[in-house]
């Protein structure tokens, strides 16, 4: 009764330890958690100990002293007179930027997986070594008497006697040894799986090789878009800065008109109201300008608290020559964009494992063996394997050396289903797979064809942009020179000073969308490069 209650609650036992991780869970629903943390900040594993550090009241966590903010870059660091050009800071992404690293990480495990798949056609050796100690005892009955002869009964029979008294015979044996195996698996034919377990990981190397260079393509892309970006809110920072000054230079205008008698206190208030309004606009400007410089600064992949300068690339020509595309170029840009590619690869991939799942209901031809050599008294017939991929060493023999070599044929014969239900799964995921390439052929199509609209709209609307700003010019400086001569009105001024401030920073802004624009074209049709 003893014994059977140790063993009723031993499971008892076993299943409180488990549940006992539910203390360094959160105690509540609607409670903070409560950390472990260790003199460093770190969080530990466990429930908070006498001498954990105090955490902060609430749902605010500790801070980790052993994470550290990235300092500036060196490679960024402040020249007199130097200003990074876009070319350059690309080519620090590339090498600074966290993505590049994981996608060549990703390929180069792409690579080992094809050096591992294609080890499966090499045989395995295993080698093993284990000691130990044997001991067996036989408790048997009485031996029976033959009619095998009359000298032997006459032999046994005073031990007969002696064996009814003792009521049987026991045997006991023991022994200490060693055994050193050598073991081998050579798979010599199995009806093409290997080869199309080696296509298939081949085809996906290729999609990762792709995908790193879609990942480069990606930075370059970023950056760009970002470096333009910058550079439009720079503009508009500058231009804000002339319309303030032109702002200060009407409402000086409204100020000496009243002085001299011929003006009105609601000019002035009119001019000092479109300056305030000026200068409101651009330090929200000078704002977006901080946030964009940020932004650069996390396309490169550095550290946010580099400080750096950029070229001026205002005012450059732009080509506003008539762009279509034609199906050729169609054709040719989708063909070669990166995502294109690994689909395509992925869908080769996807086929050679559907091949791979066929071969599984074929035979297999193998060959396998072992050398041990035994020592002392050990008595085994077999070594078990450790692991799941180790044999076990058979046919071993109590003389201090043996061997054995096979040679068969596997043929599965009945498993549940389960191969026809893996060559299933591997149709469904090579027809998703060549849907996907469908797919996205389809979208790459409509990415170009939208990147070619947004270029052609982007340079129309800059053509139409310049020809606004130049009549708003106008504009403005006769309402100015009307006001001036006493002849024009403040309101008629002010407003010709907003068209003339909308109408500057909407050429600025179509001059970088259209950059802008064309970046997204060159990265739409997969010719997106460095320079």
């Amino acid at each position: 009764m003893i014994h059977f209650k140790r063993t009723f609650f031993l499971p008892l036992l076993l299943s409180s330890c488990a549940t006992q991780a539910l203390e360094t869970a959160p105690a509540s629903p609607d409670r903070p958690w409560q950390p472990n943390v260790a003199a460093n900040g770190e969080l530990v594993p466990g429930k908070p100990g006498p001498h954990a550090l105090a955490v902060p009241a609430g749902y605010t966590l500790p801070s980790n002293s052993q994470i550290h903010v990235r300092p500036p870059a060196p490679e960024l660091a402040p020249q007199a007179g130097h200003a990074y050009s876009l070319p350059e800071l690309i080519d620090i992404a590339q090498s600074a930027n966290p993505e590049t690293r994981r996608a060549w990480n990703l390929a180069r495990d792409a690579a080992l997986a094809v050096g591992i798949t294609k080890s499966a056609y090499l045989p395995r050796l295993t080698a093993t070594v284990v000691g130990g100690y044997n001991h067996s005892r036989n408790d048997g009955a009485n031996p029976s008497v033959s009619n095998a002869g009359i000298a032997e009964d006459a032999i046994n029979s005073g031990l007969s006697g002696l064996n009814s008294a003792l009521g049987g015979v026991r045997n006991s044996r023991s022994g200490a040894g060693e055994i050193q195996t050598l073991g081998m698996e050579w798979l010599l034919f199995d009806f093409g799986k290997r080869e199309a377990v080696i296509a298939a990981t081949k085809q996906a190397q290729i999609a990762t090789n792709v995908l790193f260079t879609a990942a480069h393509q990606k930075i370059i892309y970023g950056v760009t878009t970002a470096y333009y970006t910058h550079a439009a809110a720079q503009s508009r920072v500058v231009l804000l800065r002339k319309a303030r000054d032109n702002a200060r230079f009407v409402e000086a205008a409204a100020v000496a008109k009243l002085h001299q008698g011929q003006g009105t206190i609601v000019d002035v208030t009119q001019a000092r109201q479109a300056t305030a309004q000026t200068e409101l606009r651009l330090v929200q400007a000078e704002g977006d300008e901080q946030n964009t410089a940020l932004e650069l600064l996390n396309a490169i992949g550095i550290s946010p608290n580099t400080k750096l300068e950029t070229v001026d690339i205002s005012g450059r020509p732009l080509g506003l020559d008539d762009i279509r595309l034609t199906d050729a170029f169609v054709q040719q840009a989708v063909s070669r964009r990166p995502d294109v590619l690994a689909a395509y690869a992925n869908a080769k991939a996807a086929k050679s494992r559907v091949r791979a799942a066929k071969s599984e209901f074929l035979p297999k031809i193998f060959m396998t063996g072992n050398v041990a050599y035994t020592t002392g008294r050990l008595a085994l017939s077999s070594v078990p394997g450790v692991g799941s991929e180790a044999p076990p060493t058979l046919n071993l023999s109590s003389n201090a050396f043996s061997s054995l070599i096979l040679g068969g044929i596997t043929v599965p014969i009945f498993d549940g289903g389960t191969r026809a239900a893996l060559l299933k799964q591997a149709q469904d995921q090579s027809d998703s797979a060549d849907a996907t390439l469908q797919q996205t052929v389809d979208s790459s199509v409509k990415q170009i064809v939208v990147a070619e609209n947004a270029l052609r709209t982007s340079l129309s609307a800059y053509t139409a942009s310049a020809k606004l700003e130049t009549a708003a010019m106008t504009s403005f400086e006769a309402s100015s020179v009307a006001y001036r001569s006493g002849v024009g009105s403040m309101t008629q001024t002010s407003i010709a000073q907003n068209a003339y401030l909308d109408a500057t920073l909407s050429h600025s802004d179509a001059y970088y969308a259209a950059l802008i624009a064309a970046a997204g074209l060159a990265f739409g049709t997969g010719s997106l490069n460095q320079n």
